[in-house]
């Protein structure tokens, strides 16, 4: 369906027309019309469908049709679990709205807080933020959410799974009841869908796509290897195509480095992005992989709700991720946009549980096949009681990264790290783009 069938503003068809968007995808065709509408929703769509256009564009028209009010508290607030996916939306909402009047600024950790209270003073119609400091503010008075009109929460499932719940209560009772509610995730388990129905009114629930699944232009493989020999395989996979951009996630953020140092020793060009990395470092290193400076980002679980590369056509569990639903999540970078995309897992005999957990998550076998050279000294085991990983165990080393809050600070005070990103990402994943010679197919 056409953007023009949606009923969407002038000047938002005139902003996707710059960008080469002109076909709606299944999720924005079914989401635009009733958030146009004013009713609280639901909505849930496989990664890369372009569910921030989804929610961004009728929040664009709600907010230039009402017209300018003389206060300057927000009117809509967008939480995001973390900050590369703040920094993401963020963009998206500048280049959307851009021939229209509408005001935005991110509210995110790893910054100081004078630049955001500087804006907060000056007045913004949205506020993108994650939840801790978003409670920073609060506790501060640097904000003042009673004039919220539009609450969204952009990867919901995550942001009341990962330990945000106690800080996202507090958040609701400082916004106004009469509001409008918008949820969108790519996935939705019954118990956090009845947790959100809980600040919601009579929502209306948009699935175009069955519980986690993934897209379907993306292939999956598993190649079985001992632990011991992983990172050689995954040299010996990454060196085949030296010039190919790859994401590769680690469980840990120790292995991460030492995966790192590994590969740039090897005569690849590779940086790391994780919540031990310093500001200048994960700008930079999500920069450069972008530009193709760097062809291999080694990542824990904090890149997969951040990163937005349309052409990525790769990406590599070196280990498995914990919780089955990750794994939607991690793969969702590739395949994005109509393009193809690979997921390849390198599984040793102890993650054999973890696998488990994802075929039966997903309902479809993923074809294992070993690599010459690189047979595991043992096969994996696919029944429910395979082996998993000891805590703090995984192929790339450390200490296992927990969803829960740390000790000493009060449970809504957790917030994974992250980053305001340089330069432009991507839009609409899931929208695909006019091809022309003029305009490159993917922006860096």
């Amino acid at each position: 369906m056409s953007f023009d069938s949606l009923g969407l503003a002038p000047a938002l068809l005139r902003a996707l027309a710059d960008y080469g968007y002109t076909q709606a995808t299944p999720i924005q065709t079914a989401a635009i019309p009733p958030a146009l509408a004013g009713h609280d929703l639901l909505a849930a769509a496989q990664t890369g469908t372009g569910k921030t256009a989804a929610f961004a564009l009728p929040l664009l028209q709600k907010l230039s049709t009402s017209g300018q009010t003389m206060t300057r508290r927000p009117r809509a607030l967008i939480l995001t679990p973390t900050r590369e996916l703040a920094a993401q939306v963020h963009e998206n909402l500048r280049d959307y709205g851009k021939h229209m009047q509408v005001s935005a600024t991110t509210i995110f950790g790893g910054v100081s807080m004078g630049p955001q209270i500087n804006a907060l003073r000056r007045g913004v119609d949205v506020v993108i933020a994650t939840p801790g400091r978003l409670m920073d503010h609060m506790q501060q008075r640097t904000l003042d959410l009673s004039g919220v009109e539009t609450l969204i929460l952009d990867e919901a499932d995550r942001m009341l799974d990962m330990g945000f719940l106690p800080a996202l209560k507090r958040i609701l009772v400082a916004l106004p009841k009469k509001r409008q509610t918008l949820l969108f995730s790519a996935t939705f388990a019954p118990a956090i869908k009845t947790l959100a129905m809980e600040f919601m009114h009579n929502p209306r629930e948009i699935s175009v796509s069955t519980p986690n699944a993934v897209a379907t232009l993306v292939s999956h493989q598993v190649h079985p290897v001992d632990a011991s020999r992983k990172r050689d395989l995954l040299l010996h996979l990454l060196a085949a195509d030296s010039r190919r951009q790859s994401l590769v996630f680690s469980r840990t953020k120790h292995g991460a480095d030492k995966l790192v140092t590994f590969l740039n020793a090897s005569g690849l060009r590779t940086a790391a992005i994780h919540g031990n990395k310093s500001q200048n470092a994960r700008t930079r290193a999500l920069s450069d992989f972008k530009s193709g400076r760097v062809t291999v980002l080694v990542a824990t679980d904090i890149a997969a709700r951040g990163i937005d590369i349309e052409q990525l056509p790769i990406v590599i569990n070196f280990d498995l991720p914990s919780v089955a639903e990750d794994y939607v999540h991690r793969i969702g970078r590739t395949g994005r946009a109509g393009m193809e995309g690979l997921a390849v897992s390198l599984v040793s005999h102890d993650e054999s549980g973890l696998l488990h957990d994802i075929r039966k998550l997903l309902k479809q076998d993923i074809a294992i096949t070993p690599i010459a050279s690189y047979e595991p000294s043992a096969p994996l085991r696919l029944d429910a009681g395979a082996p998993r990983p000891k805590q703090g165990g995984g192929g790339g080393g450390g200490q296992r990264q927990s969803r829960a809050p740390r000790q000493g600070k009060p449970a809504g005070s957790a917030r994974p790290n992250g980053y305001a990103p340089q330069g432009r990402g991507d839009h609409a994943a899931g929208n695909q783009r006019r091809r022309s010679n003029s305009r490159p197919a993917a922006k860096a």
